[in-house]
């Protein structure tokens, strides 16, 4: 069975502030809460055991490199970035420049900060639907900032890689996925996410 975030509407006069609404995701930190460009609040449903362990490993991945490489920062699927349509997401991975992250004053970093990653990643789960989670990275690839993301479909064995301006390109059951010049020498290791 596939399943689909919950989304709720709110009427115009009820739209929370920035403000507002971190406070909500932090009343509520047991739900994986978004909100959309509309003001729509987006609620995804818990990962499974297996997808949580697959994710894990991402992140581990991605922060062993992120350490020995030194120039960014990785970020975990807990964390919220305002991006400029005014839309709140949380990548399942992320990562940004230091030069970047360090551009931001301390209050900004210490609630959803108005920054979209360098690069993101997405993991599709068993029950998860793909196109929601393909609008996800188009949105995220019109924000300035961005330079790579992935969509990792276990599902169907397959690695969506976005960049921007470029045609979506589909890696059919990978070894090894490359983080070309946005990541130096980041080599996400498949073998233990499919």
């Amino acid at each position: 069975m596939l399943s689909s975030p919950i989304v709720l509407r709110i009427l115009s006069t009820m739209q929370m502030t920035d403000d507002q609404f971190f406070e909500f995701c932090q009343i509520n930190r047991d739900l994986r809460i978004e909100r959309n460009k509309l003001g729509e609040l987006v609620i995804m449903p818990p990962t499974g055991s297996e997808t949580g362990n697959r994710e894990f490993n991402i992140l581990g991945q991605l922060w062993v490199w992120s350490e020995q490489d030194g120039t960014g920062i990785a970020f975990s699927p807990s964390t919220g970035f305002k991006l400029s349509t005014g839309a709140e997401r949380s990548p399942d991975a992320s990562w940004i420049k230091l030069e970047r992250w360090n551009a931001l004053s301390a209050e900004q970093k210490q609630k959803f900060a108005p920054i979209c990653p360098d690069f993101v990643i997405e993991l599709r789960s068993a029950s998860d639907n793909l196109k929601p989670l393909q609008e996800k990275m188009e949105e995220y690839m019109r924000e300035p900032g961005v330079q790579l993301g992935w969509l990792i479909d276990r599902k169907n064995r397959r690695v969506y890689i976005y960049r921007p301006n470029q045609e979506v390109e589909c890696l059919e059951n990978p070894d090894t996925v490359s983080g070309e010049l946005v990541l130096p020498g980041f080599i996400l290791n498949m073998s233990k996410i499919w």
